[in-house]
């Protein structure tokens, strides 16, 4: 085990000791000085191999990356659209009487935009600084203001189609997503459901009613506005088609790319897509679920709002995704150094000796903590659940499952004090917009009752 307990150390060392010259702190730093030591560690001291290695892990996530290009793409689209403006107003105008219903709302289209953009962080920012003023004028604090919006944006960050939490934990285990993604409704929406009561019951108490709304009717700002919901009304069609089950499954974007001419590939799949699933790295882009989000975003481009500025929604959705595709390419070189340096099967063969329950709790409790340490589920997942997933699976725990409780218990540890990014991020926007000191750590506080039902959800789902 000393070949996977150096890499770790090693990994940990750089992203906490933010004091380390030149590295401490960066993530990207620490991932790729990891998949250097595992491959020596491994005996392996070819540079050729060293790329085929960096390669095979990159390919493995391929997906990953494919999906937070595509959904940075669709959701700059959105906002140059105004699909969460007209939904925020609706909502506004059709609760305007009803404050804690409208506090609802606003969770529940805060969970949505983080649903379709895959990010708490712009979640938070695109969507949550429209919500700043209501809250505030309803006499909610400036901290119970930021940790529900954290908490609205970071569920919806691990709901499907666009959770990158359960993409990366299925990308890990090597397990198909589209299961990991079903059950992600489910359990995701019990998490969104616990927490709403919460809210409603400890942190709406005092409310007022709200003052200022516009005087339009839901109706009517839907009926001006309704063009903007198409794309999205698009991508909920061909998702929910592709994922069911049954003689109505029909998953659009494949039969479309299938029926163009092309070689097709080993397992029977022809046309252009067959071709496709060959590419490495490229093949990234025939997942189903970026196929459905490349789908959304065409629609959303024949709009003249937003194809007449294409320049500047390519540029800011790139600009936008470009560090955590730098923290994706590295976690794949990370990754590639595990399998090809042994650390994979070494823990894998440790995990085989011990207890089930050992095991599970260890290894929660393990990524709970990084997660709380760093303030991400990245790199919470990236550290300790590239290994902890495969040593599960390993003694006989299905994957799907295992990939479900990764990306929950990983989203439970990012959002847990003391570290939380996504609620510093938002602390200073609430604070910047009411002119007020907001405090990160109390409005962490607010949000630990989901921390606690997100880790115990992912317990959950190991046990059945």
């Amino acid at each position: 085990m000393i070949i996977v307990i150096i890499p770790v150390m090693v990994l940990l060392l750089v992203i906490l000791g933010k004091k380390i010259p030149y590295i401490g702190g960066n993530i990207v730093a620490g991932l790729i000085l990891t998949a250097f030591i595992s491959l020596l560690m491994g005996g392996i001291f070819n540079p050729l191999d060293w790329v085929k290695a960096v390669i095979d892990g990159v390919d493995r996530i391929a997906w990953v990356l494919a999906l937070s290009i595509f959904g940075s793409l669709y959701s700059e689209a959105q906002v140059e659209l105004g699909t969460v403006g007209t939904i925020m107003s609706a909502l506004k105008a059709r609760f305007k009487d009803s404050p804690k219903a409208m506090v609802m709302c606003i969770v529940l289209v805060l969970v949505l935009a983080g649903s379709l953009l895959g990010d708490g962080i712009a979640a938070s920012t695109v969507v949550g600084v429209l919500t700043i003023g209501t809250l505030a004028s309803i006499g909610l604090t400036g901290d119970m203001i930021c940790a529900i919006i954290v908490m609205g944006a970071s569920m919806g960050s691990i709901m499907p189609p666009m959770t990158q939490a359960l993409a990366l934990a299925s990308a890990l285990v090597g397990t198909n997503p589209d299961p990991v993604f079903q059950m992600g409704y489910f359990s995701v929406g019990i998490v969104v459901l616990v927490t709403c009561i919460y809210i409603y019951l400890f942190m709406l108490r005092d409310v007022k009613k709200i003052e200022g709304l516009t005087d339009k009717k839901a109706s009517e700002i839907l009926k001006e506005n309704w063009f903007t919901m198409i794309p999205l009304l698009g991508l909920i069609i061909v998702v929910f088609f592709r994922t069911i089950n049954g003689p109505l499954k029909f998953d659009f974007m494949v039969r479309l790319l299938s029926a163009i001419p092309g070689p097709g590939n080993a397992n029977g799949e022809g046309g252009f897509y067959g071709l496709l699933t060959t590419i490495p790295i490229l093949k990234g882009i025939s997942n189903g679920i970026v196929l459905c989000i490349i789908f959304a975003l065409l629609i959303s481009f024949l709009f003249p709002k937003v194809h007449k500025n294409a320049g500047a929604v390519l540029v800011n959705g790139l600009k936008n995704v470009k560090m955590t595709l730098f923290i994706q390419l590295s976690a794949g070189a990370m990754l590639g150094g595990f399998y090809a340096g042994g650390q994979i099967v070494a823990v894998q063969e440790f995990a085989k000796g011990l207890d089930v329950n050992v095991l599970i709790w260890g290894g929660a409790m393990a990524l709970t903590l990084i997660g709380m340490l760093t303030g991400s589920q990245s790199t919470a997942q990236n550290s300790i659940f590239s290994f902890f997933g495969p040593a599960l699976v390993s003694i006989g725990l299905d994957p799907t499952k295992v990939a479900l409780a990764g990306g929950h218990i990983a989203a439970a540890g990012q959002g847990a004090p003391p570290a939380d990014l996504t609620t510093f991020v938002v602390a200073g926007i609430v604070g910047g917009a009411l002119g007020e000191k907001v405090d990160p750590l109390k409005s962490m506080f607010y949000s630990l009752p989901m921390c606690i039902m997100l880790f115990v959800v992912g317990i959950v789902a190991l046990y059945i």
